[in-house]
């Protein structure tokens, strides 16, 4: 499997194998299980999921640290791909982590669609 490297090309590719809305139920139910106030809706726009994920991990690293932790250990985002990140500028930095869940969410859709 070759993992997406950037937003677009994971929202296409999710789109072309018809797993977009799988994507976003996988999303919302790794939230619920974090205990994370955040429900996509399965018609969201790729637009709207990044920016109100990217909003959401940006207020849990500056208000509820604890909880962003616990989300990155649900969803499974490799903690060495976390620490790689630059810290230095914390918007960039959710960002980046938005992407990684992204990913990670992504990786267990194709390969529950998979196998």
């Amino acid at each position: 499997m070759q993992l997406p490297t950037t937003f677009n090309e994971l929202i296409e590719k999710a789109n072309q194998l018809d797993l977009y809305k799988k994507l976003i139920l996988q999303l919302n139910k790794d939230f619920l299980y974090a205990n994370i106030d955040l429900d996509f809706h399965e018609d969201t726009l790729p637009s709207s999921l990044k920016l109100l994920l990217h909003e959401t991990v940006y207020k849990l690293i500056q208000e509820k640290f604890s909880e962003y932790l616990n989300l990155l250990y649900i969803v499974d985002v490799s903690e060495k791909e976390v620490k790689a990140l630059n810290g230095d500028d914390i918007v960039k930095l959710a960002e980046e982590v938005s992407f990684l869940i992204l990913k990670r969410e992504w990786q267990k859709v194709w390969f529950r669609n998979c196998y």
